[in-house]
């Protein structure tokens, strides 16, 4: 199954700006993967959730999609919890 046949560029553009509310409305929360871990991701970092469901779900039909919501997560990660540190 191929992202973009499930997928348009909106929800791409949702889950880049706002992922923890892209994916309670998404209904990803409601899926019956969705457990004790997702719920830890969904919370503590969302971006990083994001990534690890496209590896699991679309890196054999677009690796490059994967490769960079990856990179995205790690960079957004990073850049918000660094940007939480100096706050303090």
């Amino acid at each position: 199954m191929s992202f973009w046949a499930v997928h348009g560029i909106l929800f791409c553009i949702f889950l880049f700006f706002l992922p923890r509310l892209t994916m309670l409305v998404s209904g990803i929360c409601f899926a019956s993967f969705a457990g004790f871990w997702f719920w830890v991701g969904w919370i503590f970092a969302p971006r990083l959730t994001v990534a690890i469901f496209a590896s699991w779900f679309y890196f054999h039909t677009n690796p490059f999609l994967c490769v960079l919501v990856w990179l995205w997560a790690l960079a957004g990660e990073t850049a918000e919890k660094g940007t939480a540190i100096k706050i303090k």
